[in-house]
């Protein structure tokens, strides 16, 4: 298979990594970990953007009064935790596997300052990495509460000029209705940016919509319960929903 982009950005939703959308399954985050060594084998550019959901959601917080924008910042903690994990099973199993016989290697950026762990967040040296053929692994947000991580991947996604933004999610479609609610909701394969708006459906929040939509940035929408879609998704391949113009 021949990839049909160049550089993705990736947004891996929290509980796809957990065991019931909780906590973290080491063959889940493995096997997802292997399909992003191949496309780096590849020689696909890959970011990533990692949810919390599987730690923290800030909106459970805020459900128990707890002050919103410290519920924020806890959830961006919890996109390092994951972050940490993507990169250590990343550089764990891409070990002399490129075709020169060099290891995949990862890098975490986060919007937050914890140097001792991961680099601090700077465009110039996310995109130097990229070049390099390093997954790019950005952690805790935008820095700044009341942003989600969709809006997280969606400006990272333009900052470093990726083709596509790929979501792997826990449903394999946009539905237009909540298919856990509704048993007839149908699958939508393809949907303008506008339709998404207008129609209230939940793919991304508005603001991360938006800034797709501005820029051009085309949003695959898949499953991730097949790690194999990720090398499908960047191949091209028809599956789940495609938001575009």
């Amino acid at each position: 298979m021949q990839p049909a982009y160049k550089r993705v950005l990736i947004k891996l939703s929290g509980e796809a990594l957990g065991e019931n959308g909780k906590g973290f399954s080491a063959p889940t985050i493995e096997n997802v970990a292997l399909r992003i060594i191949d496309l780096v084998k590849m020689g696909v550019e890959v970011a990533l953007v990692v949810g919390a959901g599987n730690i923290w959601r800030g909106r459970e917080g805020v459900s128990r009064d707890m002050d919103r924008v410290t519920a924020d910042y806890m959830g961006m903690l919890g996109t390092v935790i994951n972050a940490l994990a993507m990169q250590d099973a990343i550089e764990r199993l891409g070990v002399g596997v490129l075709p020169d016989g060099g290891d995949v290697q990862a890098r975490v950026q986060t919007a937050i300052e914890m140097r001792q762990i991961a680099e601090p967040y700077i465009r110039r040296r996310a995109v130097r990495h990229l070049e390099k053929g390093r997954v790019v692994i950005f952690a805790c947000g935008t820095g700044s509460p009341f942003f989600t991580t969709d809006t997280t991947a969606a400006l990272r996604a333009t900052e470093i000029g990726a083709d596509a933004l790929l979501l792997a999610k826990n449903t394999d479609y946009i539905y237009d209705a909540d298919p856990n609610l509704v048993k007839d909701a149908h699958k939508i394969l393809a949907i303008t940016y506008m339709e998404v708006l207008q129609r209230g459906l939940t793919v991304m929040d508005s603001t991360a919509l938006t800034l797709c939509m501005d820029n051009h940035l085309p949003i695959i929408c898949f499953g991730l319960k097949d790690p194999q879609n990720l090398i499908r998704a960047v191949c091209g391949e028809k599956i789940g929903t495609t938001v575009s113009i």
